[in-house]
């Protein structure tokens, strides 16, 4: 008689919400966060909310979020290190899709983050993806056009409009990354 396979188990957001510690939920099988991002991470996060939050001003209809819950699923479950949302109404998490999501690469999560993530943010039709990477200070910026996602380039020093989004934003790349440069 041969070994018995054990089902691995296959968890919900009622199981997520119970978890001590950061994870997220990718088709019901938990991904434990890395450690807390380390300063430079912080640093650009709080710097690119800073230039998103500054434009909001007169669009009160949306708000920049740092780390919140995006609920895609009873099963998954993800936590964008920034989003733009607008018209959102649920207080827990966010349940409709970010206009635009940001993601700051660390060699911990960068297959989740080009791969995984991509392909969910773009099945769910978030607007704009952008991927930071820190130690190279440039920004990929990926929108989407019917169905899936276009690159719109590499930006290091330039400012992107984000005209599809409900408050037109635009972020000046250099200046987000001027603190950082030698």
């Amino acid at each position: 008689m041969g070994a018995t396979r054990l089902e691995e188990p296959h968890y919900t957001y009622n199981d997520y919400k119970l978890w001590k510690g950061d994870w997220e939920l990718m088709n019901g099988h938990p991904i434990a966060m890395s450690p807390a991002p380390m300063c430079k991470h912080q640093s650009l996060a709080s710097f690119i909310i800073t230039e998103i939050n500054n434009q909001l001003d007169e669009c009160p209809l949306c708000e920049v979020l740092g780390e919140v819950d995006y609920k895609i699923s009873d099963d998954t479950i993800l936590r964008p290190d920034i989003v733009l949302t607008c018209g959102e109404t649920n207080e827990s998490y966010l349940t409709k899709a970010p206009e635009i999501i940001v993601e700051i690469i660390s060699p911990s999560t960068a297959r989740r983050d080009e791969t995984y993530k991509f392909d969910i943010y773009e099945a769910e039709k978030v607007k704009y993806y952008i991927i930071i990477y820190p130690d190279e200070l440039i920004a990929k910026v990926y929108k989407l056009d019917a169905k899936e996602y276009d690159k719109q380039g590499d930006f290091s020093e330039e400012v992107y409009d984000f005209t599809e989004t409900t408050c037109n934003i635009k972020i000046d790349f250099k200046r987000v990354f001027k603190r950082f440069r030698s």
